[in-house]
């Protein structure tokens, strides 16, 4: 499946000509945070909906170029940064532009890019979910992918979730008959295991072994 079938073609785009009356029907009868504007078919950028205490009704938008956002994407533009736009922005909803006229040929919705997301083998096929972080000079990911399978598993996804101090987050999605191999292979590697959502050896072995030691000094 593309993205690009996720192009809406029904969202209105405004003419810098056009009066802010449309604009403010237009917000007030959905639930989008943007709308796109263009000069004689070329894109200018986004009114905010933020922005809507300001309109005044009889004035255009052209009162309000200099407010404009230039945030957009192509149909070139792949999903993971399609969606770093929307959070980057604070949007919900991108325009798609023709790359050559920088014409605005439709939009995405959050909700269509987040539905194409979980729809992915990262969301639908059986994993488990493990979250390793490491320096971020020492890290690599060609080294957790042999990690993964070096233990007969299957790196179904990988990506960054976090990236403080010089430390790097990376949350897995990994096919394994046993995660706990795994974990203690990274274990091994220098990894610190942030989170896995099977049954951690070696957290229940601290736990018999702390168990065990309350129980001798209560002796």
């Amino acid at each position: 499946m593309n993205i690009q079938e996720y192009i809406m073609g029904s969202l209105p785009v405004f003419e810098v000509t056009d009066t802010l009356g449309e604009v403010i029907s237009f917000f007030g009868e959905t639930s989008f945070s943007h709308v796109a504007v263009t000069e004689e078919d070329v894109f200018l950028g986004m009114l905010s909906a933020n922005d809507l205490p300001c309109f005044e009704a009889d004035k255009r938008i052209e009162d309000f170029r200099f407010q404009l956002e230039a945030f957009f994407v192509t149909p070139r533009t792949l999903w993971l940064d399609v969606l770093e736009k929307f959070t980057g922005n604070e949007s919900n909803v991108l325009p798609v532009l023709e790359e050559a006229s920088h014409r605005v040929i439709g939009y995405y919705d959050i909700n269509d890019i987040v539905t194409f997301f979980i729809s992915t083998p990262f969301f639908k096929e059986p994993g488990g979910i493990l979250v390793v972080s490491k320096g971020i000079k020492d890290y690599s990911l060609s080294e957790i992918s042999q990690i993964v399978e070096g233990n007969n598993g299957k790196l179904l996804g990988a990506f960054i979730t976090d990236n403080q101090n010089d430390v790097v987050q990376v949350t897995l999605k990994i096919s394994t008959g046993n995660l706990n191999e795994v974990i203690q292979t990274f274990r091994r590697y220098s990894y610190t295991i942030v989170f896995g959502n099977n049954d951690d050896q070696f957290l229940e072995d601290l736990k018999e072994r702390s168990a065990y030691l309350d129980k001798y000094l209560n002796v």
